[in-house]
């Protein structure tokens, strides 16, 4: 058992549409942390779920000439099975139209009110619906007779109206001091400085209620008001933990959050009105916010205009879910915009996973099964060359773990893959086809050997790869408990007994268009 608890949450989807990209690449990018804190016997609690108040799904679910919760049932829906398609490891799914939630929300708006932080006016000013977001003069532009949000490009409207408001300006030094004081608070830097600057500025306070529609959680003793959405959906993160029973082992095992997986467009939200919101309810905030970029297609943000969609789902239909994962993470820089493109996917797929660490273990485990009665030989042995192999990967398990705990997701996979391409290397100049007509006890150590290392790359890279590297794992009888980084460094996982399963080809080369 272990007593090291890990709370890593995506941000809840607003489910006003299919499922895209950006949805895809936030959920795997937290899957792939959760993942690698498992390896480290973390006991992790990994959630994602769906955002389904507001103005925005009102006026959707009446397009559609549906009842609204009707309508985000069906939404809600694909977006669960979106976490089965991504092969997430998610431990809870919450919607925001959940009673468990709703409780929550109304939990905190009391402790706003008395902390003295909630008062009745009137609001006048930019809204967009489409963004759920209110905005200042200074962050809309006109385009084509219309006013937009410069960030967005979301049309924004004119509105007035009576509002509850959460003296958001209150706290704009005690969130600067936070910032200050916890300096990985907000990754990247880029992104924390955006935020600081934002907040030096000062801050006006925030409406938290509206009346022109109903979809939401009324305001308590005042019901022709409900909830702002993005009050009511930063709750989730603590109502999957049963807020507001602060005393339930969940709440107390995984309070603060370790790790908010984030969009860059979204950041204002849960780096400056998440943590006032916190707070003021007198709460512990999380401890780190991580915005990353958007997912370009060719260098160009994707838009039903310029019709450069890429489907997450027609990728992995076709490609394979591993493939997606892999190349999404490998390409794209966590914290920076990333573009990625259909030739880059399949060049990925064919160097580094079909050329590259698929081929290696084929190519490894046929040898063996022609050459040694399909069980894996024992090591008597080890020559320099050999525990040099091992140790260069072995000695690098405090640095990518490192890598890991500061979101440096690209730089891990690039060194894990490096360390594949170095067992190739070895593999090749051992030539164990050669060396076996006269030192068979060589030919042994090589392949009890490389065996080690495909079994400790495997490991490593099971967070972002988990199908194909389960599958490597289980052909060499490494069961689901062994999956551990503290495997890496055991030389006595293998039952030399018994012989190798089957291995059918991992990945598939793709041909170009071109």
């Amino acid at each position: 058992m272990t007593n090291k608890n890990f709370y890593i949450t995506t941000p809840i989807y607003y489910p006003s549409g299919k499922p895209h990209m950006g949805h895809a690449y936030s959920s795997i990018v937290a899957d792939i942390f959760a993942r690698f804190k498992r390896l480290e016997n973390y006991n992790v609690l990994f959630l994602t779920g769906t955002d389904e108040h507001g103005q925005k799904i009102e006026k959707e679910a009446k397009k559609n000439n549906k009842d609204p919760k009707i309508f985000c049932d069906e939404l809600s829906y694909k977006f669960k099975s979106l976490t089965e398609t991504l092969n997430l490891s998610n431990d809870d799914f919450i919607r925001t139209t959940e009673y468990r939630h709703h409780k929550a929300v109304i939990e905190i708006w009391e402790r706003l009110v008395d902390s003295g932080d909630i008062y009745l006016d009137k609001y006048s000013g930019w809204y967009s619906v489409s963004d759920e977001a209110f905005y200042d003069e200074d962050e809309i532009k006109d385009l084509d007779g219309n006013k937009i949000s410069i960030s967005s490009g979301s049309t924004v409207e004119w509105v007035e109206e009576e509002s509850y408001f959460f003296k958001l300006s209150a706290w704009s030094k005690k969130l600067l001091d936070y910032y200050k004081k916890n300096e990985k608070f907000i990754l990247p830097s880029s992104r924390k400085n955006e935020v600081v600057s934002f907040v030096e500025k000062g801050l006006k306070d925030l409406s938290i209620s509206r009346t022109s529609f109903s979809w939401g959680i009324p305001v308590p003793k005042n019901n022709k008001h409900v909830i702002y959405v993005w009050l009511d959906a930063l709750t989730n993160y603590i109502s999957a933990l049963n807020f507001p029973d602060t005393k339930n082992d969940k709440f107390n095992n995984f309070w603060p959050a370790d790790l908010h997986i984030i969009g860059k467009d979204i950041l204002r939200f849960h780096a400056v009105f998440w943590p006032a919101f916190l707070l003021a309810a007198k709460l512990p905030l999380p401890k780190r916010i991580f915005g990353h970029g958007w997912i370009l297609s060719d260098d160009k943000k994707m838009s039903k205009s310029l019709g450069n969609i890429l489907d997450p789902i027609e990728i992995i239909n076709k490609y394979g879910i591993d493939q997606l994962r892999y190349y999404l993470v490998k390409e794209v820089s966590l914290g920076n915009d990333g573009s990625i493109s259909m030739d880059n996917l399949k060049n990925c797929i064919n160097n580094d996973l079909a050329n590259n660490y698929g081929n290696l273990c084929q190519r490894v485990f046929a040898f063996i099964k022609k050459n040694c009665n399909n069980k894996i030989p024992k090591n008597k042995n080890i020559s320099k060359i050999d525990e040099k192999l091992l140790n260069s990967l072995q000695e690098n398990i405090p640095s990518l773990i490192d890598l890991m705990n500061n979101q440096n997701l690209n730089e891990y996979v690039k060194t894990v893959v490096s360390f594949c391409f170095e067992a190739n290397k070895y593999f090749n100049d051992s030539e164990p086809w050669s060396v076996k007509k006269h030192d068979p006890e060589r030919m042994n150590s090589i392949l009890n050997t490389i065996v080690q290392q495909i079994k400790n790359i495997s490991i490593l890279l099971y967070p972002i790869i988990p199908d194909s590297s389960k599958k490597v794992l289980s052909t060499i009888n490494i069961d689901d408990k062994h999956i551990k980084l503290s495997s890496i460094k055991s030389q006595n996982l293998f039952d030399y007994n018994m012989e190798l399963k089957n291995l059918k080809i991992l990945f598939t080369k793709v041909e170009n268009d071109n």
